[in-house]
């Protein structure tokens, strides 16, 4: 097995479902990962897989020195505290370290962070499915050089790989992306729904879509735990609401204008947070034109 990353020391935060399969890509890729995690089980697997752990995240900044720390975490406010807060990688960053931010995180943040650290954000699209089979779509924000440092790690975890630009192009691009995976959902299960209530089989109705121009990945697998109402999480609806604000905050700080958007936000507030649904599988908006709760079905 060709291993890249044979003598690299690398550092790893976050091991939830995107990053446990992340980190033990790079393991496997022969570089020596060094993990922290919040909770105890998956820094666990991951020590049973032969990685190592440490206690704190000072103690994983000063193992990994010079080297590039790789963090894979859910919210910007997250993020901040583990790398800048009190008892974070800050306080035994080697001025020689980078940071690999491989989570969705704001991009005002993003640019203020990387004003003091060497940073890259490279957001990722692909899900949980992308990240077992090691073939995700990267967009990294970064200098040039910073990015030809990340790249053999992003080489391992990745497939699809674009320098977007300085820092928080990443995160620009990855919002985008975000804004049509989300819209896309509910157009998917609005079809799908509307389908059924017609008396078609949606199974077949989906089939059917998969040859012509909606054709999508939402469709293919979205569309395919609808038709089986699976919505275990795989990517959690709280998350998706939580990129959809974010969306929202970049397109008014720029003074971007979309009915359409302002919906899609109104859509996913409801499912997470009147529905209390955030814990279910994105694709499980399908349940709210299954109920009939939908903000459309009550205008």
């Amino acid at each position: 097995m060709d291993k890249p990353l044979t003598g690299h020391k690398i550092g790893f935060v976050g091991l939830g479902n995107m990053g446990r399969a992340n980190a033990r890509h790079l393991h496997e890729a022969g570089a020596e990962v060094v993990v922290w995690n919040r909770s105890d089980a998956p820094a666990a697997a991951a020590v049973a897989l032969g990685m190592r752990r440490v206690a704190s995240l000072p103690e994983l900044a000063k193992e990994i020195g010079d080297g590039v720390i790789c963090i894979n975490l859910t919210m910007t406010e997250v993020v901040e505290k583990i790398v800048f807060g009190e008892g974070g990688l800050i306080e035994g960053l080697s001025e020689g370290a980078m940071i690999i931010d491989f989570g969705t995180t704001g991009v005002p943040e993003t640019k203020a962070f990387a004003q003091g650290v060497s940073w890259v954000d490279a957001p990722v699209s692909g899900g949980q499915v992308g990240a077992e089979a090691g073939n995700l779509t990267i967009m990294a924000g970064g200098t040039e050089e910073a990015f030809q440092r990340a790249l053999p790690i992003l080489k391992v975890v990745g497939e699809r790989i674009t320098h977007m630009g300085p820092a928080g192009s990443g995160q620009v691009t990855k919002l985008a992306n975000q804004l049509i995976v989300a819209q896309t959902i509910d157009a998917v299960a609005q079809a799908l729904r509307l389908a059924e209530l017609a008396g078609v089989d949606a199974a077949l109705a989906r089939q059917a879509l998969l040859g012509g121009f909606a054709e999508s990945r939402i469709l293919n697998l979205h569309g395919d735990r609808m038709v089986r109402r699976d919505f275990k999480p795989g990517g959690r609806s709280t998350l998706q609401l939580k990129d959809v604000r974010l969306i929202c905050e970049l397109a008014e700080s720029l003074g971007f204008q979309s009915p359409t958007l302002d919906n899609c936000r109104a859509q996913w507030e409801k499912f997470v947070n009147e529905m209390g649904c955030g814990e279910l599988d994105h694709s499980g908006l399908f349940r709210m034109y299954e109920s009939g709760a939908s903000i459309a079905a009550k205008s």
